[in-house]
């Protein structure tokens, strides 16, 4: 624990899911926090911007994965409690599988430890149960009881009102590295030609990882363009709502999710498939005809009564890949003080609370690195590993 009489001074560069919650906990453990983000926290061009994210326990046999899960579960039920803010929507998710189901039947083990609850639903059952899907062509289904969505941007404002509410200092910046001298980084810069100068730092950048760090990161961890669409529902009927339907994905050789019409928006469709390399900070946000018309397709196919609905709100946003799905969550090779977490994959803002504590744990020297999570094993990642990631499209972690 850090001396109350010297505590260490941190700077936090990136305010969401994972630089957020990095941020309260070190605040939390005693630290001298200094949280910078160039657009503010849950930002629109921002990986944990928007309005929702699924949070699932079903994550393999990944172990890791399910205690975090476990872990952020608790978290965020505290949080709202404390808070006095709901984050949290339990409606369930559904899994359905068109192809091999492994990845759920060898996750059932993991959390029935953990106390999460998975049922097999027979098809016919899933059918009755939810008559709103089609479900032709889907082998095997699952229900996961304790799951459901998050509200994004709203629980990354959550997160620095509370923040700063304990003491910690926002600031809104843009900054990059500055000069590494002794294995030791000296400061940051400030676009106003001003220096912030702290004992340790975290980038918890998302997308901007890479072109922050061009010789350490690079194209190890790629930002890619993910479409969202919303759709209309028809007046009055409550079969596209939450409370009626859960949260949903569909794994096979095209894997998409979506979420309920929830706090009177539309029923939300994603195709879960790395999408183009994007730049976040210049790109143009308008949705393509291409991909509107491809989750209006899917849309038709397996939910028939939506077919033809209004599409009546789109976000584009960005994934930030590892070449395996797994984070980044290490120190700077050359920097002592320096910390970078980051590689979110499309699957790490639900497990922000988990993240956040792991790093400031790493910070602090009472956590360590995690191998799988290595900046080492990024680099070690061959093309072609890389060439069969990106070709094979969703890694459901």
């Amino acid at each position: 624990m850090p001396s109350p009489l010297h505590p260490p001074h941190v700077a936090v560069v990136g305010a969401g899911a994972f630089g957020g919650w990095t941020a309260l906990w070190l605040r939390r453990r005693g630290c001298r926090v200094t949280l910078i983000d160039a657009w503010g926290p849950g930002h629109s061009r921002s990986s944990s911007g928007g309005e929702s994210r699924v949070i699932r326990g079903l994550y393999g046999p990944d172990r890791v994965y399910v205690d975090w899960v476990v872990r952020s579960f608790a978290v965020w039920r505290e949080s709202e409690a404390r808070w006095g803010t709901r984050l949290y929507q339990p409606t369930g998710v559904l899994w359905m599988f068109s192809a091999d189901d492994a990845y759920a039947r060898t996750s059932i083990p993991l959390l029935a430890e953990a106390g999460l609850t998975v049922d097999e639903i027979a098809v016919e059952e899933a059918r009755r149960r939810f008559p709103q899907i089609h479900f032709q062509g889907i082998r095997s289904v699952f229900y996961e009881e304790t799951a459901g969505w998050l509200a994004a941007r709203r629980a990354c404002q959550a997160v620095a009102a509370a923040f700063v509410g304990e003491g910690g200092e926002l600031l809104q910046a843009a900054v990059r590295p500055g000069a590494v001298r002794g294995a030791r980084m000296a400061g940051l810069e400030i676009a106003d030609g001003s220096r912030l100068e702290a004992d340790a730092y975290v980038f918890a950048c998302g997308p901007w990882l890479g072109s922050l760090f061009p010789e350490v990161i690079g194209d190890a961890v790629r930002p890619t363009r993910q479409e969202i669409h919303f759709f209309g529902t028809p007046a009055g009927d409550p079969r596209f709502q939450e409370g009626t339907l859960p949260v949903w994905l569909e794994l096979g050789e095209h894997s998409f999710y979506g979420i309920p019409a929830s706090e009177h928006r539309g029923f939300k469709v994603a195709d879960d498939a790395r999408g183009a390399p994007i730049d976040p900070t210049s790109a143009d946000r308008t949705p393509t005809p291409e991909l509107v018309e491809s989750a209006r397709r899917y849309l038709a196919l397996r939910f028939p009564a939506l077919a033809g609905a209004p599409l009546i709100e789109s976000r584009v946003c960005q994934y930030e890949n590892s070449p395996d799905g797994d984070f980044l969550i290490d120190r700077h090779p050359e920097a002592g003080n320096v910390w970078l977490a980051g590689g979110g994959s499309g699957h790490g803002f639900k497990l922000g609370p988990a993240v956040g504590e792991h790093t400031a744990g790493l910070v602090l020297g009472e956590e360590t690195p995690l191998p799988r999570f290595s900046l080492a094993r990024l680099a070690e990642a061959s093309a072609a590993r890389r060439t069969q990631f990106e070709a094979a499209g969703p890694v459901p972690r």
